[in-house]
């Protein structure tokens, strides 16, 4: 009897301790946009997947093929960082396409845990995204969204990699692209 109690209590441990760990969560950011300009000079702004010159904070963009699948884009942004996309869908119909990042570099080193962390220059980790023009008459909408999760994966996520910081730092890439877009769109 002493032997099943020691069990069960064991096993209740195991059971709280994994109950209570807290790994990743998704997470999901979109912004919509109403810009007074028709869908199709709006797409014509951000349709080639090799030129981001409409967002702020990118500096400059390689690419490695065109608006196909599989194409690859390295955005250097303004603060140095660099960015590797590859675009998994377009649709120039639907006026739409969808990447996925697969590499960033570190914007800084820090200790966590014991352990010498890389920050990204996004603090995220397996984001994807999908922006597109909807036609409303003479106006369009666009929409930017994008699911991720927190740069780190592990439990207990120091401040600059937990979903705070990624939720605001994605939120923060998508609104400053959106209005940069608007304005440009709207001249």
């Amino acid at each position: 009897m002493k032997k099943i109690m020691v069990f069960i209590s064991a096993l209740m441990f195991l059971f709280a301790a994994a109950a209570s760990a807290h790994g990743p969560v998704r997470q999901k950011a979109e912004e919509e946009i109403t810009i007074n300009a028709p869908a199709e000079k709006v797409w014509a702004i951000i349709a080639n997947f090799g030129d981001m010159s409409w967002h702020p904070g990118i500096k400059s963009v390689t690419v490695k093929g065109d608006n196909k699948k599989g194409a690859v884009r390295v955005l250097t942004l303004k603060n140095g960082g660099t960015i590797t996309e590859e675009l998994k869908k377009y649709d120039d119909k639907k006026m739409s396409y969808a990447y996925k990042i697969t590499e960033m570099s570190s914007a800084k080193t820090i200790t966590h845990a014991g352990a010498e962390e890389k920050v990204p220059v996004l603090p995220v980790d397996n984001y994807a995204a999908s922006i597109g023009v909807e036609s409303k008459g003479n106006s369009s909408v666009v929409s930017w969204k994008a699911a991720y999760y927190r740069a780190y994966m592990n439990n207990n996520p120091p401040p600059e990699m937990n979903e705070e910081a990624a939720n605001t730092a994605v939120t923060a890439v998508l609104k400053e692209g959106l209005a940069n877009l608007k304005a440009l769109a709207e001249k």
